[in-house]
C-alpha cells in the first residue's frame, strides 16, 4: 500500500485547483454545488450503472478512483464507459480491513468507490471524514453511509430492444434522483446507457410516460433488469 500511495502521489498534483470535479452533465445538475465536490460522501442505491456513470467524469478528467470491496465492478465495462482504466485501482476483496484500505486510498485518490460490508463506527465514519476533508478526495458509497451529502437512487428503469419473448437488451432509460438532508429530492430522466451506451439526458421526445406513450421503451421483466446490470458491471 505505501509504495502504490507513493507511485500515484508522483503521478498527480497535490495541489486543489477546484472544490469540484468535473462529472457528468446530465447527473452534475441534480447534485448540491452542480457537481461532486471534494470532501464530500455520496451514496448510491445499489446500481452499478449509475456508480460507473458518476466515475467516468472525474476519471476522464484526469483523477485517479479506486474501488474497494466490489469484486463484480468490470473493467471492460468501465473502459466502455469512458473510465481510465491506467487511473484505476481495484481492491476488490480487503475483508475485515476495508475501513483502512479505504483511508488508505483516500489519501492519494481524487475519488474512491467502497461498499461496507457492516455499519462503521460513528468515531470511524468522524475520522474518515476528516481524513476525506483534509485530502480533498471524493467517497462514493455503494449503500447507506451516515453523514451522506447526498443520496442517489434509480426508478422507473425501462429496457428498450426487447420484444414479446424475443431481442436482446439495448439501452436502459432510468429516473435518477438525488436527496439530500436539506433540499428537496431533485431527479431527472437518463438514458443509463443508450444504444450507444453513453449516458445522457433523456430529451422530452422520447421521453418514457411511466413506460408508455410514443417512442417509450418496453419494460423488461425485473428478472431480465437485475441480469443486464449484473452483466453490465460485470462487463
Amino acid at each position: 500500500m505505501l509504495e502504490l500511495q507513493s507511485r500515484i502521489r508522483s503521478m498527480q498534483s497535490k495541489k486543489l485547483d477546484s472544490r469540484s470535479l468535473p462529472t457528468h452533465p446530465a447527473i452534475a445538475r441534480l447534485l448540491p454545488g452542480g457537481g461532486l465536490q471534494q470532501g464530500s460522501v455520496y451514496s448510491v442505491a445499489g446500481s452499478a450503472t449509475l456508480l460507473m456513470a458518476m466515475l467516468a467524469g472525474p476519471s476522464a478528467a484526469g483523477s485517479w478512483c479506486g474501488v474497494i470491496g466490489v469484486p463484480e465492478f468490470g473493467i471492460e465495462a468501465a473502459a466502455r464507459f469512458g473510465i481510465d482504466l491506467e487511473r484505476l485501482v481495484l481492491v476488490p476483496n480487503p475483508g475485515d480491513q476495508w475501513l483502512g484500505v479505504t483511508s488508505a486510498i483516500a489519501d492519494v485518490m481524487g475519488v474512491v468507490v467502497t461498499r461496507p460490508p457492516k455499519r462503521a463506527s460513528d468515531s470511524s465514519v468522524a475520522r474518515l471524514s476528516a481524513r476525506l476533508r483534509q485530502r480533498g478526495s471524493t467517497l462514493i458509497v455503494l449503500g447507506t453511509w451516515p453523514q451522506s451529502d447526498a443520496i442517489l437512487s434509480l426508478s422507473r428503469s425501462d429496457w428498450s430492444g426487447i420484444g414479446n419473448g424475443h431481442g436482446y437488451l439495448e439501452a436502459r432509460q432510468a429516473t435518477v434522483t438525488v436527496t439530500t438532508a436539506n433540499g428537496r429530492p431533485r431527479s431527472a430522466r437518463l438514458w443509463l446507457p443508450d444504444q450507444a451506451e453513453q449516458f445522457r439526458e433523456v430529451t422530452p421526445l422520447y421521453a418514457s410516460a411511466g413506460g408508455a406513450g410514443a417512442g417509450a421503451p418496453e419494460a423488461a421483466p425485473v428478472e431480465r433488469q437485475y441480469e443486464h446490470e449484473r452483466r453490465a458491471a460485470t462487463g
